[in-house]
């Protein structure tokens, strides 16, 4: 939709000049339309955070409660091309002490790892499921929840045709309003504005066990996406 926009704003530019132009005079306003939706799928990165004396053993205790963890996506029926790793980690850990005549100082305290799966979920009725039983899996981290659409362009395209048709009828207006008529159009284009990618609920989160066999509550809410266009119209003499 962009880019008929894009070729409607050539056209009008490549039109030859003639003295009696009917864009001398022109009404510009601005063409806005917004929706809201429920989101079409739900993606979590659900991680596992261990340590251990030595790097081998953290590395391997994380990636064995985070192959649990895609397990159970594949389970939920999740694709394997909505299943991936996000992130892996390993660093050695140190801890803070304080010596006896009050100066501070960091030892050396094993290796810390983290092992991070982000998983994609159209069935969202199943996201409380997913992130209770990812804790018999071994989680103790939720890194971000999001939501999203799957067609995010083509929300685009349906809000741009929507603002063009309210900058058409705001210009009708305001020609009706002083006494004239509205021409033909004369500029048109697009703003940016698009549906958002999937927006983060949450960070950094760590898991808290709910009494067994609850599910976690969440709560999906709605996507606001925005459009705009800019046109000017000529007024008819």
């Amino acid at each position: 939709m962009r880019a008929a926009l894009a070729g409607i704003a050539l056209l009008l530019a490549a039109a030859p000049a003639r003295a009696d132009d009917a864009c001398d005079h022109t009404i510009s306003v601005t063409g806005r339309a917004a929706s809201s939706r429920a989101p079409d799928f739900a993606e979590v990165t659900i991680s596992v955070e261990t340590k251990a004396p030595n790097p081998a053993a953290a590395l391997d205790a994380a990636s064995k409660a985070v192959a649990g963890v895609v397990a159970l996506g594949r389970d939920l029926g999740v694709p394997e091309a909505d299943i991936g790793t996000s992130a892996v980690v390993l660093e050695a850990a140190t801890r803070t002490i304080t010596r006896p005549n009050g100066t501070v100082e960091s030892q050396a305290d094993g290796y810390r790892a983290a092992n991070a799966v982000t998983i994609r979920l159209a069935d969202m009725s199943r996201l409380g499921d997913l992130l209770r039983r990812a804790l018999d899996a071994g989680a103790n981290r939720i890194d971000s929840i999001g939501f999203g659409l799957n067609e995010p362009e083509k929300v685009d395209a349906e809000l741009q045709v929507a603002a063009a048709k309210d900058a058409r009828a705001r210009a009708a207006e305001l020609a009706e309003a002083v006494g004239t008529k509205l021409g033909r159009l004369c500029s048109l284009s697009g703003s940016d504005s698009a549906a958002p990618p999937p927006m983060p609920m949450a960070a950094q989160a760590r898991l808290k066990a709910p009494a067994p066999g609850r599910r976690v509550p969440i709560a999906a809410g709605t996507i606001e996406s925005r459009s705009a266009v800019s046109a000017s119209f000529a007024i008819a003499q």
